[in-house]
């Protein structure tokens, strides 16, 4: 034996001077690392109750459950994640995916409890030690995203170019860009909820991404039968509550319906819809307005058998669409061969058909099973102003109207439109079309107009100049001409009631005259019912509008009503819903 194997023992005793690397205490003593994956927090005013976390948990750890005192909303479901740690494998893919960055995890790891139903509990509602911890795991930086937190840009003509003529602004997706933008939806379905029409969003939008253009027609026509219309023009509310837009830019919702719809032949819509073959259920329905609210309830009532007529005044179909929304956002050929759809399937037209006048509204009330009223709001609100009567003081609807129609409109070289909202903008960049500088003319801010951003935005690209705070209060004239719009300053007034805008107040000595051809007025419509005769008084209306039960009924027996002249949304997507809603109140009461 050598004298090394003798001492090599002995050597051990260096030992008990070392510091041990044993823990006596690990629960207090041994902290998990900085970025280490424990227990779930979630902020509770940042999560919307969207449910990617569910979706995307391999092992169905994660529920979406209501909590009390979280009520559904307006882009939020109201409901939270229950995270159940007999499932969970700490992975924090929940965490990665999730929308509006409010799940995170802390870096504690230790929970003892004797009751094993603990461990089934709601992050951010059951209060815990760990809430407050800064540490843990959470998205690498905010803007980190697995889904891609910027939407496909679609390409525009050059405002320059454009204002030159009356071409479609938006040129739309092509193959690659509308399947990528698809493919950032999370599938949560928040902005279901939101659509007046209740749309399978996420449904359509799988479809895209798949590049399943049939199957996407077919779920858009399940709520929508105007999909390449509203693909141009909807108001796009959905986009507005849009989960990824939380911290990214919301989905192009809007542009994926026109993606789809573009994508599929206008010849091969009743093959794909199955509506070739339509059985006649013997029964007839009068619908007054062929608007998007006359169009829908026409389509749905059409492919259940029934026999449908459309009365319409003008001679094209399409209501605001067709006469209202100038062509460089709608074109008419999208308009035609949408339309033209609906009489292949069985409805009627009888256009230039004035019911009150070339009909009676009884005539029609008699001969039909049912009635659906649809006629918009098209007799606009006069300014109130000295001069508005005078030659180049005109309405915003009835110009568009007559730009729609064909019709040669001087305006000038200078024009003043009075308003705020889309229809003000669509007369303004008409306007700029037809070679006249622009100006609008806003008594509250630019942030209280209810135009939609993009028309705002678009319209100062082409050269719009928009006055905000500012009160119209004579029009000044020559030989019975516009020459000019007198107007006076504002200042915002505080609300006094929570909820309510600021008010425009006059400031005195603020008067400024400016020099135009033409005064433009767009500050409302309203509807007009003297067609329907006695019929009228038995009409309950409010604030100008017919007054609807749940199925879109009015106060007269087996007579519905939807579109503008019902709900004061003003826009596409609610006319088609009120439609589809119509239809439906229409086939339980005359066939089940």
């Amino acid at each position: 034996m050598k004298l090394k194997d003798v001492l090599s023992p002995f050597s051990a005793w260096k030992n008990l001077f070392i510091e041990p690397v044993t823990i006596k205490d690990p629960f207090t003593e041994r902290p998990g690392a900085e970025r280490y994956r424990g227990f779930h927090k979630n902020d509770l005013d940042k999560c919307i109750g969207c449910g990617s976390c569910e979706e995307i948990c391999e092992n169905e750890a994660i529920d979406l459950m209501p909590v009390d005192g979280i009520e559904t909303k307006h882009g939020d479901s109201g409901l939270r994640p229950l995270v159940d740690y007999g499932r969970c494998c700490w992975c924090a893919l929940c965490v990665d995916i999730c929308t509006t960055n409010s799940l995170t995890m802390s870096n504690e790891y230790t929970w003892v409890t004797e009751n094993a139903d603990d461990f089934l509990y709601f992050p951010g509602v059951q209060k815990k030690p760990w809430d407050n911890n800064e540490l843990g795991w959470k998205k690498p930086s905010p803007d980190y995203s697995l889904i891609g937190d910027k939407r496909i840009d679609i390409e525009e003509h050059d405002p320059d170019d454009r204002i030159k003529s009356f071409i479609e602004i938006v040129k739309g997706y092509d193959l690659e860009q509308g399947q990528k933008e698809a493919d950032r939806c999370v599938e949560c379905g928040i902005c279901i909820s939101t659509c007046p029409a209740h749309m399978d969003i996420p449904g359509y939008l799988r479809a895209a991404r798949e590049n399943n253009f049939e199957e996407g027609l077919r779920i858009l026509y399940e709520t929508n039968p105007l999909p390449e219309i509203c693909g141009r023009v909807c108001t796009h509310r959905c986009e507005d509550v849009c989960s990824v837009g939380h911290t990214g830019d919301p989905l192009a919702i809007r542009w994926i319906k026109r993606y789809i719809s573009s994508n599929v032949p206008f010849d091969k819509y009743k093959e794909i819809l199955g509506v070739e073959n339509i059985q006649k259920n013997g029964k007839k329905v009068g619908v007054i307005g062929a608007g998007p609210a006359g169009l829908s309830v026409a389509y749905y009532l059409a492919i259940e058998g029934f026999e449908v007529t459309i009365y319409e005044g003008k001679n094209k179909p399409g209501g605001m669409t067709m006469y209202g929304i100038p062509k460089y956002r709608l074109p008419m050929d999208i308009l035609d061969s949408e339309i033209g759809f609906l009489e292949e399937i069985g409805v009627e037209f009888k256009f230039n058909t004035f019911v009150g006048k070339d009909i009676t509204f009884n005539e029609i009330y008699n001969k039909n099973d049912a009635c659906f009223v649809a006629i918009g709001f098209e007799d606009p609100y006069k300014i109130g102003i000295e001069g508005e009567n005078k030659i180049g003081s005109i309405q915003a609807i009835d110009f568009l109207r007559d730009i729609n129609d064909g019709k040669t409109i001087d305006v000038g070289k200078s024009v003043a439109i009075i308003g705020g909202g889309n229809v003000a903008f669509d007369a303004a960049r008409v306007s700029r079309r037809l070679g006249a500088e622009v100006t609008m003319l806003y008594r509250r801010r630019i942030v209280d107009m209810p135009a939609d951003e993009e028309e705002v935005h678009g319209a100062k690209e082409e050269g719009v100049i928009i006055t905000a705070q500012t009160m119209p209060i004579e029009i000044i004239s020559k030989d019975n001409k516009v020459t000019a719009i007198k107007f006076l300053h504002t200042e915002m007034i505080p609300p006094e009631k929570k909820g309510d805008r600021p008010k425009p107040k006059p400031i005195k000595g603020s008067e400024t005259v400016l020099e135009i051809d033409t005064l433009i007025g767009a500050i409302g419509q309203s509807a007009l019912y003297d067609f329907m005769d006695e019929y009228k008084e038995k009409l309950d209306t409010k604030w100008g509008r017919m007054l609807v039960n749940e199925n879109q009924e009015t106060s007269i027996p087996k007579l519905f009503a939807g579109g503008d002249a019902v709900n004061n949304t003003a826009d596409a997507i609610s006319a088609i819903a009120d439609g589809h809603k119509a239809a439906d109140a229409i086939r339980k009461l005359l066939i089940i």
